[in-house]
């Protein structure tokens, strides 16, 4: 328990840090900001008007996190956060819906689906189509255009749609009224009355169609003729008249805001930002799916220096696209890559089907590059902060362990030993090293106990006393040549004092030594009587737990295997009816003979090549046997 609570400490202090290094790089921009747990998932997706500001809010004593106990429940989860940046603030409340339906994160707990923003209905499916405003499902033999973020805006616009393209207002599949007279549209100019024959439905849908193209962002430069509208009402005094052409402005402005998160008309791409800067890069694939902007990822690389951009662009993506799922039809490259033609083939023949290769240059292909490279240069900049302090973490825990430890100098090569055994039996040493504060996996080394009896101290000894070893086999061993500057073990007093009795029989007494207790993360030093108790959040005692827990697991997985290995040569050896080819078999299929003990009559005879019967055998009697 004691163990579990100061790592636990450690590690929130740790997070606490990065979280403050991580804020002060978020820009003071619009955008969306995902919150992630250690394994990446989204947690929770806001958009924020100032990233900057919003997401220091849930950080500051006051805010979102001391009102509610959800936020606060989400930001203990919380391991790290990602953003992206957009032109405005109506992009990032678009983005935040696509990405909350691509990632249904758990702490928006009001997800928003397709009724939760406005759209522009067209009929497409009837004679006469009808352009109206709805939420209601999409149904086919519709188009649809958004979604839209204010619902005032987009009747205003329906409004001056009416006004500029007559088309009818009435309700139904059907034009007109049961009378069939045409309505007061009609008679004011806002409607052809197909109701009545006086247009036929070629020409009515020819202006649907500029309806269409105007919803769609080809407005036939209509935005142009009404500033010019203004601007002249305006000159010649009339500002009432101006005032309206203003506002009608506006409304169509709004309309033609479809902004890079709806993407409509680009159905399935990838497009590629990327940013260098000294010897890394980090490159953002935007992915658009079924014209929507729905997800970003982002990649820092390492050891870029001196690579031209092309050849950057080309290695990461060969790695990125090296199995063909979920392979776009369309890959857009940032407007300075010039391999795109070679590009185009290969990838092409990766995915074998046509892959094309465009530069960003034009229309929403630009806008989505240009968004791509300023979340790759904003994205690269947190990347670098976290390779800091990933470098810094080390050196900073060896220091504060030679300071708290009193050494001579900060432990550069630290080994750990634990002991793994159930009462005595199939018992088992691990001797784990980490030099610079990291892991050295290839000086790992495990040790089969020859000691007898449930004598953990004894077992601690004969592991240290046997690394130490003056024979030659030992002397030549790369990872036992080394001397280190900490000697840790699993335990308390009694493993320090086998510990330092071990290394007094080899002649060693001037390495030091201790131990880590597992039940309140107290060090027991080899020249103090009573256990140093750290800290929780020191950096040292962070260090010290994550080579304990090393040794820990490093010796359980040992322990396991040999015990793994002994219960298969005596339970499968005494079973009935099976063989090397069985044992073989059954081994195979369930991995272990744990899982062999703990498996039902229908999977033992599920085995492949095992008879039914024998099954049935094989399954009463270890049941027997209990």
């Amino acid at each position: 328990m004691g163990k579990t609570k100061g790592a636990t400490q450690t590690k929130a202090s740790e997070k606490e840090e990065r979280i403050r290094r991580l804020l002060d790089s978020l820009p003071d921009r619009p955008g969306i900001y995902v919150y992630r747990d250690a394994a990446g998932k989204a947690l929770y997706v806001g958009k924020a008007k100032s990233l900057r500001r919003r997401v220091r809010s849930y950080f500051r004593a006051g805010g979102p996190a001391d009102e509610s106990g959800r936020i606060a429940r989400m930001l203990r989860r919380m391991h790290d956060f990602d953003f992206v940046v957009t032109a405005n603030e109506t992009e990032a409340l678009l983005l935040e819906s696509n990405f909350i339906k691509h990632h249904h994160p758990p702490y928006n707990i009001m997800l928003r689906d397709d009724k939760s923003y406005p759209y522009v209905a067209i009929t497409r499916n009837e004679e006469f189509p009808r352009v109206f405003l709805t939420r209601k499902p999409h149904r086919p033999g519709v188009s649809y255009f958004g979604p839209f973020t204010s619902v005032r805006k987009v009747r205003e616009t329906l409004e001056l749609l009416g006004k500029i393209f007559p088309f009818r207002k009435c309700r139904g599949p059907q034009p007109g009224r049961r009378s069939g007279v045409p309505c007061l549209n009609f008679h004011i100019g806002l409607c052809l009355a197909p109701c009545d024959g006086r247009v036929d439905a070629a020409a009515y849908g020819e202006m649907i169609g500029r309806v269409e193209r105007l919803l769609a962002g080809r407005p036939d430069n209509l935005a142009g003729e009404l500033r010019a509208q203004m601007e002249k009402a305006a000159a010649a005094q009339r500002y009432e008249e101006a005032a309206i052409l203003r506002n009608r402005l506006i409304a169509l402005e709004h309309l033609l805001e479809f902004q890079q998160a709806s993407a409509i008309g680009l159905e399935s791409l990838d497009v590629i930002g990327l940013h260098v800067e000294d010897d890394g890069a980090n490159v953002q694939v935007l992915q658009v799916r079924d014209a929507s902007l729905s997800d970003r990822r982002s990649f820092f690389l390492k050891n870029v220096a001196g690579e031209p951009e092309d050849v950057i662009l080309e290695q990461f993506m060969m790695q990125y696209y090296s199995t063909p799922t979920g392979f776009p039809p369309e890959v857009v490259v940032p407007p300075g890559f010039t391999e795109t033609a070679a590009l185009q083939k290969l990838l092409s023949d990766m995915k074998g089907s046509r892959v094309t290769v465009r530069r960003g240059v034009r229309g929403k292909r630009r806008r989505l590059s240009e968004m791509a490279s300023q979340n790759a240069a904003l994205a690269l900049k947190q990347d670098l902060l976290r390779e800091e302090e990933k470098r810094a973490r080390p050196a900073k825990a060896l220091k504060d362990l030679k300071d708290r430890l009193g050494l001579a100098a900060p432990p550069m090569r630290i080994e750990c030993y634990d002991i793994s055994n159930i009462a005595g039996q199939h018992p088992v040493g691990s001797m784990v090293v980490f030099e610079g504060g990291l892991p050295r996996p290839a000086h790992y080394r495990k040790f089969g106990v020859r000691t007898k009896g449930p004598d953990d101290t004894a077992m601690m000894a004969e592991v240290i006393g046997r690394r130490f070893s003056r024979e030659p086999a030992q002397r030549q061993d790369e990872s036992f040549a080394a001397r280190p500057d900490l000697l840790l073990v699993d335990g308390g007093a009694g493993q320090v004092s086998a510990a330092r009795r071990a290394l007094e029989l080899q002649g060693l007494d001037g390495i030091p030594v201790a131990g880590l207790a597992k039940r309140h993360e107290e060090v027991y030093l080899w020249n103090e009587k009573r256990p140093l108790s750290l800290p929780p959040d020191a950096p040292g005692l962070g260090l010290l737990i994550r080579v304990r827990d090393e040794a820990h697991r490093f010796a359980i997985t040992f322990h396991r295997q040999r015990r793994g290995k002994e219960l298969s040569s005596s339970i499968l050896d005494e079973l009935p009816g099976i063989g090397p080819a069985r044992k073989r078999a059954i081994l195979e299929y369930f991995g272990s003979p744990g899982r062999f003990m703990a498996a039902g009559r229908d999977e033992l005879e599920a085995i492949p090549g095992l008879p039914a019967k024998v099954a049935r055998d094989i399954y009463t009697l270890v049941h027997k046997m209990g």
